[in-house]
């Protein structure tokens, strides 16, 4: 697992070159993963190194580690059908990204990388702000100027110089892209060791639910690192012949950046162009994933789908979850207010799975 083949024209290059795109502009894959064999998950502890195994790192001396993964999924009432919250809000960092991060710095360790950079709206980049404090790594975040200053308190805190770029999502993701000319750059959008990180969501739920997988799991949806992990997870999971379908997955997005939704509701493979508006849930205020074509394709080959929700059921959900101790940043309560768009239709369905992905203690 350390090489990487072009998602596009099939390249392949070794991780040891530091590439973090093909030469095609294409994002890249990591070639096999091991096969998944519960026997050979690690008894002892409750962090997603519990998996270590299936992970690309090759000695455990480099694992940079806070303690992440081993979430809680705890019912939620919410009828019809048996609802649970993966609360991954929980993450030391106050998020999911914590996945991505330390599987990335740990390789980013490995490979002796000393300095790096990355574009984010906050929690992916006070993720790796605080796996490269922790590993020694020196740190750079661009952020959009407008986001929110609790998150860039909290990049800052970690002791990484904070980059502030103003416009929109995309022109601080334009400002990085020319920075990483001479910085190692460690996108959480482009770098498939995220995803290897947040396939590990997919192996905590199969075991939390009795080895098995739910019928549905519903995330917000921007670059969509976290959907792909578990699609990923459970796919690898299939592949070893330890759950028989993959559950639906189910994206929800911003009306105001919809990119994806709007290019699944219109049957095409790629996202579609879309002018960013404003929203409240800035963590999937995305107008170019990266990955968009394959998010696609995942949520289709798993009988999914994407849903189109407004700042105001947003923030009803928000409260809501509230209301039952959950307390969450508006990107999060975008899953309730998706969910509760689909529950008629999927009412017959059990076990379904709601991914909270951020504190509320962000969003201030």
């Amino acid at each position: 697992m350390d090489t990487y083949s072009c998602s596009t024209c099939g390249s392949v290059f070794p991780m040891t070159d530091r590439h973090w795109v093909c030469e095609c502009g294409s994002p890249f894959e990591l070639m096999p993963a091991p096969r998944f064999d519960p026997g050979i998950i690690q008894s002892e502890g409750n962090t997603l190194w519990r998996y270590g195994s299936f992970l690309p790192i090759r000695s455990q001396d480099n694992i940079v580690s806070l303690g992440e993964g081993g979430t809680p999924l705890v019912p939620f009432r919410l009828p019809p059908g048996n609802v649970y919250l993966k609360l991954d809000f929980t993450n030391p960092t106050g998020s999911y990204k914590d996945r991505g991060a330390t599987v990335l710095v740990s390789k980013l360790k490995e490979l002796g990388v000393q300095e790096v950079l990355d574009d984010s709206s906050g929690n992916a980049g006070a993720a790796l702000a605080a796996y490269c404090a922790r590993a020694g790594i020196a740190c750079h975040i661009y952020t959009p100027a407008s986001h929110s200053s609790g998150k860039m308190k909290q990049i800052a805190a970690y002791g990484a110089h904070l980059v502030p770029i103003e416009g929109s999502r995309q022109d601080t993701a334009r400002a990085a892209l020319q920075a990483a000319s001479k910085t190692y750059y460690a996108s959480h959008a482009h770098n498939p060791l995220y995803i290897e990180g947040t396939k590990t969501a997919a192996y905590e739920l199969w075991e939390q639910l009795g080895r098995r997988a739910p019928g549905m799991v519903v995330t917000p949806l921007g670059q969509g690192g976290l959907l792909l992990g578990i699609y990923k997870g459970f796919r690898e999971l299939q592949q070893a012949g330890y759950v028989e379908s993959l559950p639906r997955l189910i994206g929800v997005q911003s009306v105001a950046c919809a990119p994806l939704a709007e290019a699944f509701q219109r049957g095409v493979s790629e996202p579609l162009r879309v002018q960013e508006g404003t929203t409240i849930a800035e963590g999937i205020k995305i107008s170019e994933p990266v990955r968009g074509r394959r998010i696609l394709s995942a949520i289709r080959d798993t009988g999914g789908t994407c849903v189109i929700v407004s700042d105001q059921e947003i923030d009803e959900a928000r409260i809501e979850l509230g209301h039952h101790g959950f307390y969450v940043e508006p990107t999060s309560a975008a899953v309730l207010a998706g969910f509760r768009k689909l529950r008629q239709e999927y009412s017959e369905m059990n076990e379904i799975v709601l991914v909270l992905t951020g504190s509320g203690l962000k969003s201030h």
